[in-house]
């Protein structure tokens, strides 16, 4: 059920679709939870501590945008973002059978299939291919309390086309992650990391994110060629 006090925030987030959102926060609140994707403490917060969190975060994804959402599990934040914006195509990255399967019936439940596909992989296989699929890339890549921003960036920015931006959900932590981890970022190809607030005024608190744009293109580190003797050798140091 949605809380009275956040019907507003709800509105506002999820306009016309806002059924949609109920629907989905039913089947987090019964099958999410059953088969262990949502903790049970987490059912009476689904829709301020998941739903609306995730919703907040529209604001910063451009019209029409492709979308991909790493390692989704429920569908956090990327189905979310699928329901509030219609015009956003989604693909969900998650390597685990049992949350694809949940996913991939969540997707036919709510009546999505149209706009949200479901990739089953880690985030590097997604950007070189797997399976039958080509390379993935997007406009926006998304992520949830998936890794530190380091090792974030080294999986998410790869699948970011060039100008593209990497948004990632983050908590009290963000501004500490993004001194400590602006270096790794640059080598990577990203832009600086700016923590962004979503939702002010609507849900509270708002929703932190770290954005970066992927500015640069960075190719993997090809080990050096080994020098050859005189003797036609190779000779390594």
């Amino acid at each position: 059920m949605l809380p009275p006090e956040l019907a507003g925030a709800a509105r506002i987030l999820f306009g016309d679709r806002i059924d949609l959102a109920a629907a989905y926060a039913e089947l987090l609140a019964t099958d999410g939870v059953v088969r262990g994707l949502i903790g049970p403490r987490e059912a009476p917060r689904i829709w301020d501590r998941h739903l609306l969190n995730c919703a907040a975060v529209a604001e910063r994804i451009p019209e029409g945008a492709t979308v991909l959402d790493v390692g989704s599990g429920a569908g956090l934040p990327g189905l979310v973002l699928a329901i509030a914006r219609p015009d956003l195509t989604v693909t969900l990255i998650e390597p685990l059978s049992r949350r694809t399967s949940f996913l991939i019936e969540a997707v036919q439940h709510l009546g999505l299939a149209k706009m949200v596909r479901v990739f089953r992989g880690r985030a590097d296989e997604a950007a070189t291919g797997s399976t039958g699929v080509g390379p993935l890339s997007g406009d926006v890549v998304t992520a949830r309390a998936v890794a530190p921003l380091d090792r974030l960036s080294t999986w998410c920015l790869p699948l970011v086309v060039r100008g593209g931006r990497l948004i990632a959900l983050k908590g009290a932590s963000a501004a500490d992650e993004v001194a400590e981890h602006a270096q790794t970022v640059a080598r990577l190809g990203g832009g600086e990391p700016e923590v962004h607030r979503c939702g002010e005024g609507v849900i509270d608190p708002p929703t932190t994110v770290v954005e970066i744009v992927r500015e640069r293109v960075v190719g993997p580190t090809r080990p050096k060629a080994a020098k050859r003797s005189r003797g036609g050798r190779s000779r390594r140091r």
